[in-house]
């Protein structure tokens, strides 16, 4: 067991929140009951989610994507009440971590995503170093490292081939970051992993001939937020379970 600001101070100090500009409140973003036993992790704080939350007993909720971003208007009203409702009725601490939990060096998302492909880190790259640069054992071909990520993620990925070069470095960035393309190019990378893919980068693949992978936002931040909330419940003797919510972005 653990108190509510043990565990928000404890993971404000692992996944160094301080040190990100981000697009929303990292931490504590429902306020629930005073004492914790059992955490539930997931990628979305969304209502499916809150829900199986409640079912599993869960008295705290830690996610990639919570429910507070820049530009809403703050109004408790529609989806968002629906989903602050079950938590405050049900006393259910919502902890969510966005780029800090993107960037952990160990437990966050594009840590645990190159683990899972098996890609030796050797570098970051771009705003906040939250790309990773690494290598896989051995040169790829494009058509591998596609087969690779269908394995692994369970989908088959989006792939612009690029010019066809053995695959030696690969960059990659978890989520919604197709912008980081330019950057991982400048690194030196020959293909680029992320979770989604916007017009420019289709061009940029076929002229610059670095591979262009989109593997879905969602699929390729499963990792992170179970990875975060396990290492916490073995360090503060909590019960941990990790809900997949199913999404086909």
């Amino acid at each position: 067991m653990t108190s509510r600001e043990e565990l928000e101070s404890y993971l404000k100090s692992l996944l160094e929140v301080d040190r990100f500009k981000d697009y929303g409140p990292n931490g504590l973003q429902v306020e629930g009951k005073p004492e914790i036993r059992k955490l539930v992790s997931g990628v979305t704080a969304s209502k499916a989610l809150i829900e199986a939350a409640i079912a599993a007993g869960a008295d705290a909720l830690l996610v990639h994507h919570g429910l507070f971003w820049r530009g809403h208007d703050g109004r408790l009203t529609g989806w968002l009440k629906a989903r602050v409702a079950l938590l405050l009725e049900h006393g259910i601490n919502l902890y969510a971590y966005h780029l800090p939990l993107d960037a952990h060096p160990e437990h966050g998302n594009n840590a645990q995503f190159g683990a899972r492909l098996k890609l030796a880190v050797d570098g970051r790259f771009g705003e906040q170093e939250l790309g990773f640069l690494g290598r896989p054992a051995q040169p790829l071909t494009a058509a591998a490292l596609a087969a690779l990520l269908q394995f692994r993620l369970n989908r088959a990925p989006l792939m612009v081939e690029g010019d066809g070069r053995p695959i030696q470095r690969v960059a990659w960035c978890t989520g919604g970051a197709q912008g980081y393309f330019e950057a991982a190019i400048a690194a030196g990378a020959d293909a680029f992993l992320t979770g989604e893919i916007s017009e420019p980068q289709a061009h940029l693949a076929r002229e610059t001939g670095v591979a262009f992978y989109a593997v879905g936002h969602h699929a390729s931040e499963r990792y992170g937020a179970p990875a975060v909330a396990a290492h916490a419940a073995q360090l503060f003797g909590l019960e941990h379970r990790f809900i997949e919510i199913d999404n086909p972005a």
